[in-house]
């Protein structure tokens, strides 16, 4: 394997890193800020797959001889900055649901492009172990992002049509203390 092939495999990882990351750090927010129990629980089920995803980034990292740490992702930034902003702009309730799967979505399919990017490298050079690694967190990007396609058809997107909250949550009565 050339060294040029294996440094630009090591650049990626490393964006790719700092991109799960920052995910890591935004998807708390992103639960607390959804009403939807269904968004609720996907998003912090996701952070404990996320926890997974790095150390399977850092075996990859240590295959490669280099450090996990060191580009920064600007696209993922932008992601999350624009998921902070939809929090800020929306009020609590299915209209906010909506933007936020909206903004994973396009985190996942970042991550898509990323995992299957690296997956193909690594098959390239003929690293079977970091190639299966990656195709592990390749295959749990594609399904979150099927699970958040579900939850926004079956709950979210109607309910947001409606004016109402999600029927994944009982709903509270105007005179109920808030």
């Amino acid at each position: 394997m050339a060294d040029d092939f294996k440094s630009l495999m090591g650049e990626l990882l490393q964006d790719t890193y700092s991109a799960e990351t920052q995910l890591l750090d935004a998807l708390p927010e992103m639960a607390d800020a959804a009403s939807s129990p269904a968004l609720k629980q996907a998003f912090e089920e996701h952070l404990a797959v996320t926890q997974r995803q790095i150390e399977r980034l850092e075996k990859v990292a240590e295959m490669l001889g280099c450090d996990p740490e060191g580009e920064e992702c600007e696209a993922m930034e932008g992601l999350v900055a624009e998921a902070e902003e939809l929090i800020d702009e929306h009020d609590e309730g299915p209209i906010l649901d909506a933007a936020l799967i909206s903004a994973a979505q396009k985190v996942e399919h970042y991550e898509i492009a990323a995992y299957g990017t690296l997956c193909a490298m690594a098959k390239a050079a003929g690293m079977k172990e970091a190639a299966d690694l990656l195709a592990q967190t390749l295959k749990e990007e594609k399904d979150t992002d099927e699970l958040l396609t579900q939850v926004a058809e079956q709950h979210v997107n109607p309910a947001a049509l409606r004016g109402e909250p999600a029927n994944d949550k009982t709903k509270r009565s105007k005179g109920s203390a808030a």
